[in-house]
């Protein structure tokens, strides 16, 4: 397992190693069909994570790059650019999705030159 200053690495599916708690709690979980709205697992997940947000409801996706391509189709239209940082994981690894999943462009500011 990943730890730094006794802190659990979640940062990826493929960084983090669970440990034998961890993998208790997989093996003993209560599972249900989330598509229908059955998993209460994650039902009770997203209640959680929007009372501590302060939302009235929450949403799970299983990995980052859902999230940031639902938030981009939500928040821009077929045409429209995303600008982000240089080093933004939505420029960096999600290669063309905004392009294919939204109409959307993602740009990042140049440097300037001194020109």
């Amino acid at each position: 397992m990943s730890l730094k200053n006794n802190r659990i690495d979640l940062r990826s599916d493929t960084v983090t190693v669970p440990t034998a708690a961890m993998r208790e709690a997989m093996a003993e979980a209560v599972v249900g069909d989330d598509v229908y709205d059955e998993d209460t697992t994650v039902q009770e997940l997203e209640r959680e994570v929007a009372a501590l947000c302060g939302k009235e409801a929450g949403l799970f996706v299983p990995s980052g790059t859902m999230g940031n391509q639902i938030g981009i189709h939500l928040h821009t239209r077929h045409g429209e650019s995303v600008l982000t940082e240089r080093e933004a994981h939505v420029f960096l690894y999600e290669a063309g999705a905004a392009s294919a999943l939204s109409g959307s462009l993602i740009l990042f500011p140049m440097k300037k030159t001194g020109r």
